[in-house]
């Protein structure tokens, strides 16, 4: 499901592409000293057609501006500067065989507790390959989601990310591969890193964001999927104990794309099950552009970008 642990050869940094090695950040500014940044995956896939096309990065701006004036952060770049950037940095790695994932992200590197506030904006890149994601086991961990109040679930800053690093740290000796979170009210928020997708009695489940969701663009992506398959999808609150009997689970987002779940808490689920199976086998078809959607959206990169592929 994730990106295996990479090192790049390059990074864009300083408005320009620069060696990896050359990608650092001092040890005095706040996204070291208090982990202050925001960021998002970015995911490009190669179509039938031979071109690379980056989905929802109009979208996935307009989030990161949101989780910056959230978090007071200023974002100077606009979206063709930002855009170009990506299409830079992806452009020069490129590889025919296998697809990336970029992590844009905001780190503030100048400024003091709010005073003099500046960022940078840092974009790595990295390889996937061409597969569908294997079925997963999960469990459900005794860490919880912060409430709006602590910690929104809507700012995508890496410091919202601490208590899925110790969920996962809390599953591996339960050999899971992710755990979902729950919020303070007992129900369900979301997976470590993803969103939580439940099937009864032929409906589509969803925690919204208020229960502590991020506010998913792949989510969404899937909800207009299912539609568009004659599935219901309904957001609502889940109880811990919904997921525990459900029809079909999975999880959702950027990275992950749509993961079925084998079992949760070692109880055994329908990782083949119809309906997330069929949203599965529509979501790969049209972000390879086998089919189309009118909801999708994907920036392709020039060929003039390509150096290697």
């Amino acid at each position: 499901m994730a990106t295996k642990l990479q090192r790049p050869d390059y990074a864009y940094m300083g408005g320009k592409i620069i060696p990896w090695d050359d990608a650092v950040l001092h040890i005095g500014c706040e996204a070291i000293t208090r982990g202050l940044n925001v960021f998002e995956g970015i995911k490009g896939y190669w179509d039938i057609h031979g071109n690379f096309g980056i989905v929802f990065l109009q979208k996935h701006y307009n989030r990161l501006l949101r989780s910056a004036r959230l978090l007071h952060i200023p974002c100077p770049w606009t979206y063709d500067e930002y855009k170009d950037a990506i299409l830079q940095l992806m452009g020069r790695m490129l590889s025919k065989e296998r697809d990336m994932w970029a992590r844009t992200s905001l780190y503030v590197v100048e400024g003091h507790w709010g005073e003099g506030t500046k960022a940078d904006l840092i974009i790595t890149a990295y390889h996937q390959d061409k597969v569908m994601p294997d079925p997963i086991d999960i469990g459900i961990s005794t860490w919880q989601r912060a409430t709006d109040s602590a910690l929104p679930a809507r700012i995508k800053t890496s410091t919202n990310y601490q208590v899925g690093r110790l969920a996962r740290m809390e599953g591996k000796p339960r050999n899971c591969s992710d755990m979902i979170l729950l919020n303070n009210q007992g129900r369900v928020a979301e997976a470590t890193g993803s969103c939580v997708l439940m099937v009864r009695d032929g409906v589509v489940y969803t925690p919204p964001a208020s229960e502590g969701a991020l506010e998913s663009i792949t989510l969404a992506f899937i909800e207009n999927l299912a539609k568009s398959l004659g599935i219901p999808f309904v957001r609502r609150p889940i109880d811990r104990t919904e997921v525990l009997i459900a029809d079909e689970l999975a999880i959702c987002g950027t990275l992950a794309e749509l993961v079925p779940i084998a079992s949760i808490d070692g109880l055994p689920m329908n990782a083949n099950g119809p309906l997330l199976t069929s949203i599965r086998d529509r979501f790969f078809k049209v972000v390879r552009g086998q089919e189309s959607d009118p909801f999708f959206e994907t920036t392709l990169v020039p060929k003039e970008y390509i150096k290697n592929a």
